[in-house]
């Protein structure tokens, strides 16, 4: 560690000497840049001094051009003043010769002192444009290049006052870092030195420990071999017998996967149950045309085992519930341990029986639809197609069912299938789980065409359409949960078929479902007797308060089996009564039905007497001799009144005894009694039903909350899943921004090792910018001493 820090702060210490000769380079650089500036400011301010020159020397050569013209006019004018004066004294007198060549002579010269004067004066106007001009581009082009050289040094003073705070800054950086790795090593110095200590002291331990173990394991296998001659492991009969690992992981993921097993299976449950159901009453209600009869014999026989599906359908799910229950942290949970799943394939076949039993009946019930008047033959195509769909459909709960009796097996005979075999099963089950919801979808389609055209028929009735709705609806369920149960069967294909770690000690042989359920009974027994050798054992009774105890017990036995066969007694007493009770609630109802038609008939015997008599309106009463206060009158309506009373009573009434003794005045009445009793049971059985359909809505309903409740906790599940990869995601890009973090610093020292050979070649271009200055001085001086020269 010493180490590392050591070449950590030489590192720190050449990138802080490599920083501080680049500084100084650059200061160096900045100082030129100031120095070049300024004597550029100079050469500028001496530009525009010769520029001053060059104009007033311009100005003084415009004015001396001015004068010579002037000359040149009066010239001119003189010229002609003479020329005239020439004609007129020729024309005076004639003038001898040689005056007039020696006139011709001065005009001559000063003709050709003239000629001179405007060639000059030509040549001049033409230097002095071309030096005007050059001067003018020399000037542009200075001026340029000096705004060029100021924008450059600006920028080369903005990098530089950057790169000089962000210098200080790391240097202040580096060297607060050196002083916390300087405290750093120290304190880690420290703590190797006490590591070493408690190093020394750990192997000091170690070895005491160590020679203390062996003397341990000597005495140990000494005495072992003296006392435990027995091996449980040797023999492997009898090590199948010991208990197993536990494995409370797998315990705990079977239990899991059983309760949501539970869960798809109900689903499926509820939505067969519709199926049958609203199949049955299909059955009742079709064909459409009304001259055949309403219902056939063989949809008669085909309804009322129909009318049986809850029997069969509704034990698959207990049975799967009393799986679930089997299957706790405490058990082993094998295909050799588990008996209760025999009791679901048990349930399983028999309700494959069932379908068995009811497909010839769905196939000629569907042959007899296709035969009626009103039956298109696209309606003959979909019923053959529904008929196909059904075969399907059976053929694959078949299999299903072998596949679940197989693995069921293993719990009764250990030699019905192979352990490698119990793999291909699983795969087979999940295979046939699939092609059942296949098959149920592909029917679901065939139903929902063939209702889509029934729709179209003339004579279809409203409860036929509801009843097709339905139908639709339960096969939609029936098609989710199935390929709900198929995907939850093949996502966990991975745990059904891979070993679940329970074996004997020693790792030999397999569980044997006898041995493994007198392993368990073994284990249950020991667990008790754990917790009954931990319970505090109770204070002991004297002898004589023990034998006072006896005589007082067995005085209330005595007592106490008198009161159990007086209460049985009396139990059986008040069931009789209860049933004697049911049956003169029912007598009097029909005493009271029996009183109410006599009274009916009486008041048509009174209406027919006053017609035929032609006389007044008596009543009942009177026309009978009896007097309105009579006692027997009274009777009769104290015995309706009260048999008005007890009609709640007798509504709720499922079971009587119906054996009364006929007289001769009832046995007319047998057809009106047995009507009353069955009008009675069948309102009670539709009021039982109409309760059971509001309980299974309710059933249903809370089921579709659980499975809510289920579907909002795997949502919580997934999302802490997806936040614990975006944890992981963020820690990766910290990582990554750190690395770039590193990269730019390094490409930071790069391009400041590169502005320092551009600063370096900076400098070598101001001073060929100084040369080139210099030679552009030299050049004007030249040009303005010409100039002078020319004036």
């Amino acid at each position: 560690m010493a180490a590392d820090l050591q070449a950590k702060y030489a590192k720190l210490a050449q990138e802080y000497s490599k920083l501080r000769a680049q500084n100084q380079v650059l200061k160096k650089g900045v100082v030129d840049e100031q120095a070049s500036s300024t004597a550029l400011k100079d050469q500028v301010k001496q530009r525009e001094q010769s520029l001053r020159k060059v104009e007033q020397e311009m100005d003084s050569l415009s004015f001396r051009n001015q004068q010579l013209a002037k000359r040149v006019e009066l010239l001119q004018e003189e010229l002609a003043t003479s020329e005239a004066k020439g004609k007129k004294s020729k024309n005076k007198a004639d003038s001898p010769s040689q005056q007039g060549t020696h006139q011709h002579q001065n005009q001559s010269v000063f003709d050709e002192d003239l000629q001179k004067k405007i060639q000059e004066n030509e040549r001049l106007h033409i230097k002095f444009y071309e030096a005007s001009e050059l001067h003018r581009q020399q000037e542009t082009q200075l001026k340029a290049r000096l705004d060029e050289l100021e924008r450059e040094h600006e920028q080369h003073q903005a990098v530089l006052d950057s790169l000089t705070s962000k210098y200080m800054d790391t240097i202040e950086r580096l060297q607060t870092d050196k002083a916390r790795v300087e405290v750093k090593s120290q304190t880690l110095e420290r703590e190797a030195k006490e590591c070493r200590v408690r190093a020394e002291e750990c192997q000091q331990q170690l070895r005491r420990c160590q020679s203390e173990l062996n003397s341990q394991v000597k005495a140990s296998s000494s005495v072992i071999q003296e006392k435990v001659p027995f091996n449980d492991t040797r023999f492997g009969d009898l090590n199948s017998l010991n208990v197993p690992p536990h494995n409370r992981r797998h315990q705990l993921k079977a239990r899991d996967v059983a309760g949501q097993a539970l869960g798809l299976v109900q689903d499926l449950v509820a939505a067969l149950l519709n199926f049958h159901s609203y199949t049955e009453q299909r059955v009742h209600i079709y064909p459409l045309d009304s001259s055949i009869e309403p219902i056939s014999p063989l949809n008669q026989k085909f309804a009322r085992y129909l009318h049986e599906h809850a029997a069969y359908v509704r034990p698959l799910e207990d049975g799967l519930l009393q799986l679930h229950q089997s299957i706790t942290e405490d058990t082993v949970t094998v295909l050799e341990t588990v008996d209760k799943l025999k009791h679901f394939a048990d349930h399983f076949t028999a309700y494959t029986h069932f379908l068995n039993k009811i497909l010839p009946y769905q196939l000629k019930s569907l042959e007899e639809e296709s035969g009626t008047s009103l039956c298109t033959s696209t309606l003959n195509t979909k019923n053959q197609e529904l008929q196909w769909g059904m075969k399907r459909i059976t053929s694959v709960f078949d299999k299903i069912h072998r596949y679940i009796n197989l693995l069921a097996l293993h719990s009764v005979r250990q030699d019905a299938m192979p352990q490698d075999s119990a793999s291909a099963v699983f795969t087979q089950l999940a295979a046939c789980l699939h092609s059942l919801h296949d098959a149920i979808k592909e029917m679901s389609k065939h139903y929902s065409q063939k209702a889509s055209l029934e729709q179209e028929l003339p004579t279809i009735t409203q409860k036929l359409r509801t009843t097709n709705e339905c139908l639709l609806t339960s096969l939609g369920s029936l098609t989710i949960s199935t390929g709900k149960i198929a995907t939850f069967f093949s996502n966990n294909l991975d745990f059904f078929t891979s070993s679940t770690g329970y074996s004997p000690r020693g790792g030999a042989g397999t569980l044997n479902p006898l041995q493994a359920e007198s392993m368990l009974g073994n284990k249950k027994r020991a667990c008790e007797y754990m917790q009954a050798i931990r319970k505090p054992r109770p204070e002991s009774i004297p002898y004589r308060e023990a034998l006072l105890n006896r005589r007082v017990l067995t005085s209330s036995t005595e007592s106490r089996e008198g009161l159990t066969l007086q209460v049985a007694a009396s139990q059986e007493k008040i069931a009789r009564l209860e049933q004697e009770k049911e049956h003169w609630l029912l007598e009097a109802q029909l005493g009271r039905v029996r009183l109410e038609k006599e009274s009916q008939r009486i008041q048509d015997l009174e209406a027919q007497l006053c017609t035929a008599q032609g006389g007044g309106s008596p009543g009942s009463a009177l026309s009978l001799g009896l007097a309105p206060d009579s006692p027997a009158l009274t009777s009769l309506e104290d015995g309706e009144t009260n048999e008005r009373g007890r009609e709640a009573s007798l509504s709720t009434s499922l079971v009587g005894i119906l054996t009364s003794t006929p007289t001769n005045e009832e046995v007319g009445d047998e057809e009106s009694r047995e009507k009353l009793i069955k009008a009675h049971y069948m309102a009670r059985v539709a009021d039982l039903t109409m309760q059971l359909q509001i309980s299974d809505s309710k059933a249903v309903n809370f089921h579709a909350e659980c499975r809510a409740l289920a579907k909002r906790l795997a949502i919580a599940e997934k999302s802490r899943e997806i936040l614990t990869e975006e944890v992981k995601l963020a820690n990766q890009n910290i990582t990554r921004l750190q690395d770039e973090l590193t990269t730019t610093k390094r490409s930071y020292e790069d391009q400041l090792s590169m502005m320092s050979d551009h600063l370096c070649v900076m400098n070598e271009t101001l001073s060929k910018q100084r040369e080139e200055i210099d030679t552009l001085k030299l050049g004007s001086k030249g040009n303005s001493k010409l100039l002078k020269k020319g004036r």
